[in-house]
């Protein structure tokens, strides 16, 4: 509503009022401006505090820009998108505007220019002119313990290719993968997450670990990690999960540091999808199946969309539970790594319903470092040599399990069989064929079947030879 909206209903309320009063008996007659100015007086200080547009910033990503608009108040706004030429226009209703957008900083970003006026009287209108098209998003933030009211715009390229490459070969085992791992640095951007004593922020402290933690599994063998972000922005939650199916994650860990209104919490901790947050999910995504993109399988192998209710529910099921029995396998190595450099919150793997666990195909672990609002931990943890400490305790128990039980297929379930290979030659015995012999009855005397004679020597008959040597597996 205008502010001569606002006024013109004042008066007629006023003179209603003013009726009413001299119907009623005692009418005590006061002047009519005295009564309007007494009541508008006390009302003014409400009505002329517009809102103000303070300041603005550009933050970028690789696939989307946002603008953030810091205000002093609540706004009301309108996004319109145009066409030849592309452009974005924004329109802010009764504020005031003490930005300079033609300052801001578009460089590496697919915005052409920022042009702002102001419109009505009383709105304010800003038009970016783009060099593609960019499907817009906003959002209006309540104050934070680092910004106060801010209206966000998100421009996002859905032309952006973000699927960067992953290694699926090494070495000379061409048909050998490696293990995927996407590493999630929770927060970035206008989201700082928590803020520590002396203003640690928790955005900048787990994109450290991170990135420790992509260059040590990085350097391991048989592994390809990627990163959710790369850079100081914002990434939707669903998007971090929709990133690692892109990738094809085997895992997926989301770092974050703690906080809490007792400065005296303390303690690392892990995270696994919590049972009613996995059946949430569920029916998310049935509800949903008939979206050919939600698929399951990691790299999409099975989607949902052409079967019906039952089918659609026993198969999201069946991948639902072995991602969450892999998730508790993988946090309870995690854990035992971490509880190694760090005090733990709690002994044990803990269950939740966080939004960047509720992926129903990969395995998901969410890493809290420690208590961030915790001045002795804080200090910790904005130091590069604990950041290094936590990244290699977090790497040390991903590479444990999964050394443990490599997926199929990759280059460490084939080490390990090579090992298991290894191990069973070294205990091998051997017989060497007599007058007389046949394979069946070398099977009996071994305590082994003719089969698995024929296929431990590859053999293509059970006929034998005399001098011939049989090896004989152990059993």
């Amino acid at each position: 509503m205008k502010l001569a909206d606002i006024f013109s209903n004042i008066q007629k309320s006023l003179l209603g009022r003013r009726r009413a009063l001299r119907q009623s008996k005692g009418f005590l007659r006061v002047p009519r401006l005295r009564v309007n100015w007494v009541l508008l007086i006390c009302m003014m200080p409400g009505l002329l505090s517009a809102a103000t547009i303070k300041h603005a910033r550009l933050w970028s990503a690789p696939d989307s820009t946002q603008l953030v608009l810091d205000v002093s108040g609540e706004v009301s706004h309108q996004l319109l998108s145009l066409s030849k030429p592309d452009r974005i226009v924004i329109d802010v209703m009764d504020v005031k505007c003490n930005v300079d957008f033609s300052r801001l900083n578009i460089k590496d970003t697919p915005i052409v220019r920022v042009r702002s006026a102001v419109r009505n009287g009383h709105d304010v209108r800003v038009v970016l002119d783009l060099r593609k098209p960019l499907k817009p998003r906003s959002n209006l933030l309540k104050p934070n313990e680092q910004y106060g009211h801010r209206l966000v715009i998100d421009l996002i390229d859905e032309a952006a290719d973000t699927s960067a490459k992953v290694t699926h070969s090494v070495d000379e085992h061409t048909d050998k993968r490696n293990i995927v791992v996407v590493v999630d640095a929770g927060h970035g951007g206008e989201d700082p997450g928590a803020l520590g004593p002396g203003r640690v922020r928790e955005k900048d402290v787990v994109f450290a670990i991170t990135k420790e933690l992509q260059a040590l599994l990085q350097q391991q063998r048989g592994f390809d990690v990627k990163l959710t972000r790369t850079g100081d922005y914002y990434v939707d939650l669903r998007q971090r999960t929709r990133l690692a199916r892109k990738y094809n994650a085997d895992l997926f860990v989301s770092v974050h540091a703690d906080a809490f209104k007792r400065p005296d919490a303390e303690g690392a901790s892990v995270w696994v999808l919590s049972d009613r947050g996995a059946d949430s999910e569920m029916g998310r995504w049935l509800s949903r199946r008939e979206n050919g993109a939600d698929l399951i399988g990691g790299a999409g192998s099975v989607t949902l969309n052409d079967k019906d209710d039952v089918l659609a529910g026993v198969l999201l099921d069946l991948s639902m539970t072995a991602s969450l029995k892999a998730s508790l396998g993988v946090g309870e190595h995690v854990l035992k790594s971490v509880g190694k450099v760090a005090q733990l919150h709690k002994g044990r793997v803990e269950h939740a319903g966080f939004v960047v666990l509720k992926s129903p195909d990969i395995p998901s672990l969410l890493v809290e470092t420690g208590f961030i609002s915790n001045p002795s931990e804080s200090r910790l943890l904005k130091t590069k040599k604990y950041q290094q400490r936590i990244a290699e305790a977090v790497q040390d128990g991903i590479q444990e399990y999964f050394k443990r039980t490599p997926p199929p297929g990759s280059l460490l379930a084939w080490d390990q069989q090579q090992r298991l290979l290894a191990s069973a030659e070294n205990t091998v015995s051997r017989y060497e064929v007599r007058r007389g012999d046949t394979l069946s009855q070398i099977a009996r005397n071994h305590d082994v079947s003719v089969d698995e004679l024929m296929t431990y020597n590859r053999l293509n008959s059970s006929q034998v030879r005399i001098g011939q040597v049989i090896r004989i597996p152990s059993t």
